[in-house]
């Protein structure tokens, strides 16, 4: 079974850079790394090309904006064979062995679908049950999309990511696509629940947290959309609504619970963004994209 890694960029070369090189020596012949660009696609075909040249299996193509929409597309270019897909961000970067340990756990042929750990700055984003614990409809929000691994045809088979959601999508849902992708992978696949596979704590990918760079104005607009998503999907998917109340009035407590460069006035936005998502409808914010850069 080999690897399909699908990563949605603006063109953030750079950054793409280092994704590219810390998969160099780890990657298969038959392993594939398709970067979809949606921003300075000339800079992101000419720097594929470069490290094809070196060996790696990586192309370059094209899609409209939305980080949903490009991970579509780059699943569809893959080649014919079964693959398991992840997708990292362009940010990300893979420890020497990550991907080796990776293969480990896909191997078996009734591998459908598993979760790893993704750090930032800060350390390990989630915290992630221990192998052997049955996925559900509450430890599913434990994998984020670069901790995904889901084989191909299943991915094929439920439609991929809503394009509606995520990141750059033409909704105010600007989050909450892979956990959305998970719930419906287990609702067409109830068998899924057990045969998840939950990968060591050691097994993780480096990127930066959801602040990292911004601007005081960038960074509650990004929570405020991510907060409308999170609070869209609790409702699609119909969690208790005591559930859905106090997951709400937990945004309050999102600047006290996280460290900088995340501050305590940070509580509001993601309240307002996760009471817009519940009730499906938003209050007067002019910017609906999670961020534009």
């Amino acid at each position: 079974m080999h690897l399909g890694f699908i990563v949605t960029t603006l063109g953030r070369i750079d950054a793409l850079r280092a994704l590219l090189a810390s998969l160099e020596t780890q990657v298969d012949a038959g392993d594939r790394v398709i970067l979809v660009a949606q921003g300075n696609g000339e800079s992101v075909a000419t720097l594929a090309a470069e490290f094809a040249a070196r060996g790696v299996p990586v192309v370059a193509t094209t899609s409209e904006r939305g980080a949903s929409r490009g991970r579509n597309t780059g699943a569809s270019a893959l080649p014919g064979a079964d693959f398991v897909v992840s997708f990292p961000n362009d940010n990300t970067v893979f420890p020497a062995g990550t991907v080796a340990a990776l293969r480990s756990h896909i191997t078996d042929p009734d591998f459908l679908a598993g979760g790893f750990t993704s750090w930032d700055e800060r350390g390990p984003k989630t915290t992630l049950p221990v192998a052997g614990t049955p996925l559900d409809r509450w430890n599913v929000w434990s994998v984020i999309e670069m901790g995904i691994l889901m084989r191909r045809s299943l991915f094929d088979e439920i439609g991929g990511f809503d394009e509606t959601i995520g990141p750059g999508a033409v909704t105010p849902w600007q989050v909450a696509e892979g956990t959305d992708l998970l719930l419906r992978a287990m609702s067409a696949h109830p068998e899924l629940v057990n045969r998840f596979r939950w990968l060591p704590a050691d097994i993780h990918v480096d990127g930066i947290s959801t602040a990292y760079g911004l601007t005081d104005a960038e960074r509650r607009r990004k929570l405020r959309a991510y907060g409308r998503g999170t609070g869209r999907a609790v409702a699609v998917h119909r969690y208790p609504l005591w559930w859905r109340a106090a997951f709400t009035a937990a945004g309050l407590l999102y600047g006290i619970r996280n460290a900088a460069p995340i501050a305590i006035t940070d509580g509001w936005p993601m309240f307002v963004g996760r009471l817009e998502g519940g009730l499906g409808r938003t209050f007067g914010q002019r910017t609906m994209v999670s961020t534009t850069r």
